[in-house]
């Protein structure tokens, strides 16, 4: 289904805004005291939070795509990856500045007392590594080994799931739910399941970024 080039902008514009909104509703419940006790964990959890739901936003646009043949979820694959690696980095950001006050001794001891910190901290990198590597020049520098690179991606899925069930482990209800989506979404990947996907759409066209 093509798309055209005004409804691909309105498209991106929608999904930047979708993705701004949550930190400015967040930052507003902390400006008018509405964050609890401690707004700073408020913050840190709900950015950590919101990394994972934009992973797992990041890794259905292919199967979505493949479903509806639409191209428009294609043309936001990379806007979406940079917003997750913002949340991300925001959510180590908080701990840096709201836990452990920019105190670096303290980052060290917190290293050692809760390893769950070094398992975001490699997730974190990974994404790093996928959002620098995710424009046209990086493509075209890296060839072949672009693919593979991006397939990166599970493991960071991995590891934030991970790092997410070290933190929750008390109340593993909402992180199954994640999870499970999250296995769905690598099953999806799977060629022989891949190639059993109903497609929903016309022709498949190339949408007009």
């Amino acid at each position: 289904m093509a798309a055209q080039p005004r409804h691909i902008f309105a498209w991106r514009l929608l999904v930047f805004a979708a993705a701004l909104t949550p930190i400015g509703w967040w930052s507003y419940h902390v400006a008018v005291g509405a964050a609890g006790p401690e707004p700073g964990r408020y913050l840190l959890l709900n950015l950590g939070q919101g990394a994972l739901i934009l992973l797992l936003c990041t890794l259905s646009l292919t199967p979505l795509t493949k479903l509806t043949r639409w191209k428009g979820f294609s043309v936001i694959r990379r806007q979406l990856g940079l917003w997750t690696f913002s949340y991300a980095s925001l959510h180590l950001l908080s701990h840096l500045l709201f836990i452990l006050g920019l105190n670096w001794t303290a980052l060290g001891e917190d290293l050692q007392k809760r390893p769950y910190i070094i398992v975001g901290a490699l997730a974190l990198l990974i994404l790093l590594a996928l959002a620098v590597t995710s424009n046209r020049y990086a493509m075209r520098k890296l060839g072949k080994r672009w693919k593979p690179l991006h397939k990166w991606v599970y493991a960071a899925l991995g590891l934030v799931l991970l790092h997410f069930l070290w933190v929750v482990r008390a109340d593993l209800a909402e992180w199954s739910g994640y999870a499970a989506v999250g296995l769905g979404l690598m099953l999806l990947r799977l060629p022989a399941v891949a190639q059993r996907l109903p497609r929903f759409g016309g022709r498949p066209k190339r949408a007009r970024a």
